[in-house]
């Protein structure tokens, strides 16, 4: 059950102050938008420090980064990329592969930010329920779009993929990109939280699969401390990937090693206890909470 909308993050705001309880999510913006930006003075203002998009990119006519999940569909669509794709690509996987692969969604996706949009404005508007879809869709459409693109020969799916709409509603003004957006905001708000990035993205499900033996990942050492406040589930865009390392399920270390968890950092900033950090998936020793961590029971 989740927390009442107004007290969601209450108790960490209390305990550690607005900014605290907000750093994890501001630094997301920071990043989200400064990397639009970096797209968008190229041809806004010509200063070409990156060029290209988030497909494949070039910055400072120097560093090469192209996403993987295109060049899957360029393959199976029997294309030939050429040599600095392929640079572009190992550079990519290797950061993935370090940092999880999901970062990708909370941290560099410009549709993240209309999702969370819809998320925050469903919860002032109270809206609850809403259609059920598996999260396993994901894979599906992933793999049905790997098919489209062998039976086509093109990589369909760039058509439609929001993702790149909006970098060229950004590029290009009004438009049937636009439409899109505006598509994933509506289903995200009436329909589903979490409805796109969540259950039917294939691109987050594509850059899971990349980041499922990541190094960085979020750690409870101090997991006994939880107040079970639910505020971390109430934030998680993930929120399924949070209770085996939170609660032991089946012996689980105090890690989050789920593969889709996106590493946003939401579940320390609204903890008033402290139970989350940024580590590493190695070691699963339980570390003993510190005295002052532990809750006092009130006075009879």
């Amino acid at each position: 059950m989740n927390a009442p909308p107004n007290r969601i993050g209450a108790e960490a705001i209390a305990a550690k102050g607005w900014l605290a309880a907000h750093k994890w999510l501001f630094l997301r913006r920071i990043s989200q938008i400064g990397i639009l930006l970096l797209f968008l003075v190229g041809p806004w203002f010509g200063w070409w420090i990156v060029k290209g998009n988030l497909n494949f990119s070039y910055t400072l006519n120097l560093l090469p980064l192209t996403d993987p999940y295109l060049l899957a569909q360029m393959l199976v669509a029997g294309k030939t990329p050429e040599q600095l794709a392929w640079i572009g690509v190992a550079i990519v996987v290797v950061f993935y592969f370090l940092v999880g692969g999901r970062s990708y969604c909370s941290w560099v996706c410009p549709v993240n930010l209309v999702s969370d949009l819809a998320s925050w404005l469903r919860t002032r508007l109270g809206l609850k329920g809403g259609a059920h879809l598996s999260r396993s869709a994901r894979y599906w459409i992933l793999g049905m779009t790997l098919v489209v693109a062998a039976v086509t020969g093109t990589i369909a799916w760039e058509m439609v993929n929001p993702v790149s709409m909006l970098h060229r509603g950004l590029f290009f003004g009004v438009g049937f990109a636009w439409a899109v957006v505006l598509a994933v905001f509506l289903f995200e708000l009436f329909v589903m939280r979490q409805g796109w990035c969540g259950r039917l993205c294939p691109v987050g499900a594509f850059y899971s699969l990349i980041g499922k033996l990541s190094l960085l990942r979020i750690r409870l050492p101090q997991r006994e401390a939880c107040n079970d406040c639910m505020d971390c589930f109430a934030v998680c865009p993930e929120p399924q990937v949070i209770r085996p390392a939170l609660k032991g399920v089946d012996g689980a270390g105090p890690a989050i090693l789920a593969a889709n968890c996106t590493n946003c950092g939401r579940c320390i900033d609204v903890c008033s206890k402290d139970v989350f950090v940024f580590g590493t998936r190695f070691g699963d020793k339980v570390e003993k909470i510190s005295p002052s961590a532990k809750r006092i029971a009130p006075a009879a």
